[in-house]
C-alpha cells in the first residue's frame, strides 16, 4: 500500500512541475501505460496483471496495438468492478480466491474501502522503487529523487526501442532506477552522456546473448544520493515484490553519515588521495541491505567495511608490509614485470582497505566527540619504540598476543600494566592518557578502538619496513 502513497507524492510533484492537474488515472492511461507496456518490450513485470496473462498464442513481443489496448481495459474493468489484489494494486495483499502464489501479509477480514484512485497510484509508485543488490527495492517518500526518476524512465524506454539494442532485456525498470538515480547524483554525470558511457560505468554489461542492467550495491547508491542531499534524513522503505513479497519496513537513512566519512577520508589521506580512489574506497563499505536494517537506520554502523570482523580478536591476522619485488635469476623480463605489477596492484589495493577501515573505525569512535584524529597513529608509533627497545620477543609478543588481541578493557588493562613498567619516561603520559580514555570507552568503541589500534601498528610497521 506504500505504492500508493510514492506515486500520490510523485503526481503531486508532476503535476507542480509541469503545470498539469491529472488524476492518477489519467496519468496512467498517457503516461505510464504508454511508457511501460505499450511497447513490444515491457519496462515492469506485474506478475498475474492483466499486461502478463495472455491468451493461448500470445507473447508480449508480438502483442498488437489493439491486444494491448485490450489488455489496458481488462485493468480498467477489474479496478471499476473492485477486484482488487495484488495483481491489479500493486503491493497489496494477493487474491485468496485465485490462489495466487505470491505471500501475503496484513490479510483481514475487514471489508476496506479501497479508492479506485488509490490503486492507479500504486501502480505509478511501484515504477519508482529503487532496486539494489540482494534482491530489495528502497522507496523515497521524497519529490525531488522521484521526479529524477521520472526522467529515468524516458532514457532506458528511449533504449528498449533502439533497433541497435535488440538483446536489452525489458522489465528492469527498479534495477534501471538504482542505477539511474546512481548516476544522475554521482561525479561522473555529464548531460551528453549515451549508452556507451554507460556500459563503461559499469550501468549496462552485455554477453553474447543480452544485454542488461547491474544491479547496483546499496552503500554506492547511498554516498552519491548524499552528494544530493548531504545534511538530511531521509526516510525508506526497503521492501520486496515477487513471488514472495517481503517487508524489512521503514528506516532512516542518513545521507550526513555517509558526508562524515568521505571528510574523515579527506583529514587523513589528504585532498588528492580521496579524489583519486572514492569509487574503490566507497565500494568496501557496507554490510549486505538485511543486515545494514537489523540495525533500525541506515548509517554508519551499516557502512561498516565487509570482513573488517576478521581482524577482531587474538586471531586476527594483519600484514600492510610492503613486498619487495626483485628479478630472480634467469627471469625472463616481460615476466619479472607481470609479477611486479601484480604485487604493486595487490599492495596498492591492501593501502586502500586500511584506509577504509580506518576511516570507519574513527568516525564510529569519535561520533561527536572532539578528539584527536591522529591519536591512534601515535599510540601504534609509540608502540613500535618499545617493542625496538629490546632484542627479546617478550615485548612484541606483549603487543600482539596480548595488548591488540584483547577481547575486553580487562585484558588490555592488565597488557598495559604490564608494559607500563619498562615504557621510557617521556611515553609514560602517553600511556596513561591510554589508560584513562579505555577506562571511559564502552564495550562498542573499545572494540572499534582495538582494531583501530591494531591497524595503525601494522601501518607504523609497514612504513619503517619501507
Amino acid at each position: 500500500m506504500i505504492a500508493s502513497t510514492i506515486g500520490r507524492t510523485f503526481l503531486d510533484a508532476y503535476n507542480e512541475r509541469f503545470f498539469e492537474n491529472l488524476s492518477p488515472k489519467e496519468f496512467f492511461n498517457t503516461m505510464y501505460f504508454e511508457c511501460f507496456f505499450n511497447h513490444s518490450k515491457y519496462m515492469q513485470w506485474v506478475t498475474n496483471s492483466p499486461f502478463v496473462q495472455m491468451k493461448s498464442g500470445q507473447k508480449p513481443e508480438s502483442l498488437t496495438l489493439n491486444e494491448r489496448l485490450e489488455k489496458l481495459e481488462n485493468l480498467h474493468q477489474k479496478i471499476a468492478n473492485r477486484e482488487i489484489d495484488a495483481s491489479i494494486a500493486i503491493g497489496f495483499s494477493a487474491s485468496e480466491v485465485n490462489e495466487y502464489a505470491t505471500t501475503s501479509g496484513l490479510v483481514t477480514d475487514i471489508d476496506l474501502q479501497i479508492e479506485c484512485e488509490d490503486v492507479y497510484l500504486s501502480w505509478i509508485g511501484s515504477g519508482l522503487g529503487i532496486g539494489i543488490a540482494g534482491g530489495y527495492s528502497i522507496f523515497f517518500n521524497e519529490p525531488e529523487i522521484l521526479l529524477k526518476l521520472y526522467e529515468g524512465w524516458k532514457i532506458y524506454r528511449k533504449y528498449l526501442n533502439d533497433s541497435t539494442l535488440t538483446e536489452l532485456r525489458g522489465n528492469q525498470i527498479n534495477t534501471w532506477n538504482g542505477q539511474w538515480l546512481n548516476f544522475v547524483y554521482g561525479k561522473d554525470f555529464r548531460d551528453d552522456f549515451n549508452f556507451a558511457r554507460m556500459e563503461t560505468l559499469n550501468v549496462i554489461s552485455r554477453n553474447d546473448k543480452v544485454i542488461e542492467v547491474n544491479t547496483i550495491q546499496w552503500n554506492e547508491l547511498f554516498f552519491n544520493i548524499s552528494n544530493q542531499f548531504p545534511a538530511q534524513t531521509l526516510c525508506g522503505y526497503v521492501y520486496s515484490l515477487g513471488q514472495t513479497n517481503k517487508t524489512l519496513g521503514f528506516y532512516p537513512f542518513y545521507f550526513s553519515q555517509a558526508r562524515k566519512l568521505i571528510t574523515y577520508y579527506k583529514i587523513l589521506f589528504g585532498e588528492q588521495a580521496a579524489l583519486h580512489d572514492t569509487k574503490e574506497y566507497e565500494a568496501l563499505f557496507g554490510l549486505h541491505i538485511k543486515r545494514a536494517c537489523e540495525f533500525g537506520a541506515i548509517g554508519l554502523q551499516a557502512l561498516e567495511p565487509k570482513d573488517l570482523r576478521k581482524y577482531y580478536g587474538k586471531d586476527s591476522n594483519l600484514k600492510l608490509i610492503k613486498p619487495e619485488i626483485t628479478q630472480k635469476k634467469g627471469e625472463l623480463e616481460e615476466d619479472y614485470n607481470v609479477r611486479r605489477c601484480n604485487a604493486e596492484q595487490k599492495d596498492y589495493q591492501n593501502l586502500i582497505t586500511f584506509r577504509t577501515y580506518k576511516t570507519w573505525l574513527l568516525a564510529m569512535i569519535t561520533k561527536n566527540k572532539e578528539e584527536s584524529l591522529q591519536y591512534t597513529s601515535e599510540v601504534a608509533i609509540a608502540l613500535h619504540e618499545y617493542r625496538e627497545g629490546t632484542q627479546k620477543t617478550d615485548r612484541k609478543n606483549l603487543i600482539q598476543s596480548e595488548l591488540l588481541a584483547a577481547k575486553g578493557k580487562k585484558p588490555f588493562l592488565e597488557a598495559l600494566t604490564t608494559l607500563i613498567k619498562d615504557v621510557d619516561e617521556s611515553k609514560l603520559e602517553m600511556f596513561k592518557s591510554l589508560r584513562d580514555k579505555v577506562h571511559l570507552m564502552t564495550a562498542e568503541d573499545f572494540g572499534y578502538f582495538v582494531v583501530l589500534v591494531k591497524f595503525d601498528y601494522a601501518y607504523a610497521e609497514r612504513k619503517r619496513n619501507s
